[in-house]
């Protein structure tokens, strides 16, 4: 049996609260504003738990890190002390236990700056300039001050968007959509 073609359009419903007149706007807003203080409330909530379990779980966990920076102390103690036997003079960066290894990591070389502005001017002085960076960029803040100058600029263009806000009543949040 042929199943019949349907021609009736059938309009999906919409899966959202609708305002249908300036009085349910209005409950609707008071309603954001009621929804709002009381997710703030569970959230403020769960985070004293949180704290609470955070520092009870590290509480536990105390003892363990202690004794675990020590034995790495008294690890390190004993192998610097038998590094060239255990690196084979220097041959090697690492040493096989039978529960493990340890081994020897030089980190890649660091350049640390205290006191920037007298180092620029101390490098200066000295014409030592290919040590320094200039940075060029766009000044964003500029070409909002004046787009006609930019206008013919390829590559530029002003883009502004509109949000619609909800600010309920006696609350400091808003629900940006």
């Amino acid at each position: 049996m042929t199943k019949k073609p349907n021609h009736r359009l059938k309009v999906e419903a919409l899966d959202h609260f609708v305002a249908q007149s300036r009085e349910d706007v209005n409950h609707a807003i008071a309603e954001i504003g009621r929804l709002q203080r009381e997710r703030d409330r569970i959230q403020a909530e769960m985070n004293d738990n949180l704290a609470t379990i955070r520092a009870e779980y590290e509480a536990q966990a105390k003892p363990h890190a202690d004794r675990i920076s020590d034995l790495t102390h008294g690890v390190h103690t004993w192998c610097e002390a038998h590094r060239a036997e255990l690196t084979r003079e220097g041959k090697t960066k690492t040493c096989r236990f039978a529960s493990g290894e340890v081994s020897w990591r030089t980190r890649p070389p660091s350049v640390v700056v205290r006191g920037a502005d007298a180092v620029i001017k101390a490098l200066k002085a000295l014409g030592l300039t290919r040590f320094l960076r200039v940075k060029e960029e766009l000044d964003k803040e500029a070409i909002l001050a004046e787009p006609s100058a930019v206008e013919a600029v390829r590559g530029i263009s002003i883009s502004q968007k509109e949000d619609f806000v909800v600010k309920p009543d006696s609350t400091d949040l808003e629900e940006v959509q």
